[in-house]
């Protein structure tokens, strides 16, 4: 074993030798890395307003990761809703070629086709863990990806909500019954689930839902959870703050990308697209659970209602739910073979979670009702 002073000899000579030798790896010039990363100009429309800077912002994560990866080479401008097209026309502005790619929610565009809806939500579908299991592991971007190249389109996991809450409320909802004739803000499938128990479901874009609320043009209406919702006032025009949102157990939103424009990219910059946008997943999901909990304090010391989905209409939505999917699925095969895919998930790891993951929750959750934690 060579002595302290043998070391640095060595390491000294191998350092010099290593220098001159021929064959020694050279340092990699900086005009060789601008050459390998050439210059793309995309724009990107988000379907959300700038105000939410948790949901807008995963835009904004998704350009700086790209820019800062490629050298600023790849550059993504970002733009609000109706600063080039509306919010809810994001998808077609992309499979049309009128835009590079879109931050936005797949389930807004399910009256094209309900396998849309999936891999946003679907009512008492899968939560967030399992719906990235299925995504990252269980073969979900895949299966996605195959339906949306019908659309000229390719998606990415975008982020997460997380279970959000149910809507806010002009009136009480006690009973099954109340959901008739409610007209109600709400995306998705869930729509579909709304009307089968007698509601009214609108589609309409995040910042029109306020002045629906307030001038009562609407009945009700669901956003996320307590930190967007904050911002966009809701409590200000309805009293009622439900949960859970049984129709969103968490809700995954999506970078699409036109199809041509994918192809054309070096395979390099593919693959900074898929982690920026993983990126971007991960990114809004931590902040949503950093600060919807100071969120719903405050709603609630300002005068807001939170009140649970009594277990009654919980069963109803349940019901109707299941319905509505086997309506789609005698006539849809998309919808089957992809709602399908995630139904074994679901009861797999609902099994599961109710082992480890619920008792240590509810053990944990007891502490904090003590005010132990």
């Amino acid at each position: 074993m060579p002595n302290i002073v043998d070391r640095r000899k060595f390491l000294t000579t191998t350092a010099a030798g290593a220098a001159g030798a021929s064959i020694a790896v050279p340092a990699v010039a900086s005009p060789a890395i601008i050459a390998s990363n050439p210059v793309v100009e995309w724009r990107l429309v988000s379907s959300f307003p700038k105000s939410l800077d948790t949901i807008h912002g995963a835009g904004d994560t998704f350009a700086k990761a790209l820019g800062e990866m490629s050298g600023g080479n790849f550059r993504v401008r970002v733009f609000a809703p109706g600063e080039l097209v509306p919010g809810m026309n994001a998808a077609d502005a992309v499979q049309n070629g009128s835009v590079e790619a879109a931050h936005t929610a797949s389930y807004y565009y399910w009256g094209k086709d309900p396998t849309f809806a999936i891999a946003t939500a679907v009512p008492f579908g899968l939560n967030y863990r399992m719906q990235n299991a299925w995504m990252y592991q269980g073969g979900g971007i895949d299966l996605m990806n195959a339906f949306y190249q019908r659309y000229n389109i390719i998606g990415f996991p975008g982020g997460n909500t997380g279970t959000q809450m149910g809507g806010w409320y002009r009136r009480q909802i006690n009973a099954p019954e109340d959901w008739r004739g409610l007209k109600m803000r709400i995306g998705g499938l869930a729509g579909a689930v709304i009307a089968k128990l007698g509601g009214v479901p609108q589609q309409i874009a995040g910042g029109d839902i306020y002045p629906s609320l307030e001038k009562g043009t609407i009945d009700a209406a669901e956003w996320v959870g307590p930190y967007d919702d904050e911002k966009l006032g809701f409590s200000k025009v309805a009293r009622y703050y439900y949960y859970p949102g049984w129709w969103e157990g968490q809700a995954m939103l999506h970078f699409f990308i036109n199809m041509d424009k994918w192809n054309a990219l070096p395979k390099h910059y593919q693959a900074m697209v898929r982690s920026a946008a993983t990126m971007a997943d991960i990114g809004m999901m931590t902040r949503y659970d950093l600060q919807n909990p100071a969120a719903i304090k405050r709603i609630a010391i300002g005068g807001a209602e939170p009140r649970p989905f009594s277990e009654a209409v919980l069963e109803a939505c349940f019901k109707a739910s299941n319905e509505v999917f086997d309506e789609i699925c005698a006539k849809n095969a998309d919808f089957k073979k992809v709602y399908e895919a995630t139904l074994a998930i679901r009861g797999e790891d609902y099994l599961w979670f109710q082992l480890a993951e619920h008792t240590y929750d509810t053990f944990m959750m007891i502490q904090q009702r003590k005010g132990l934690v």
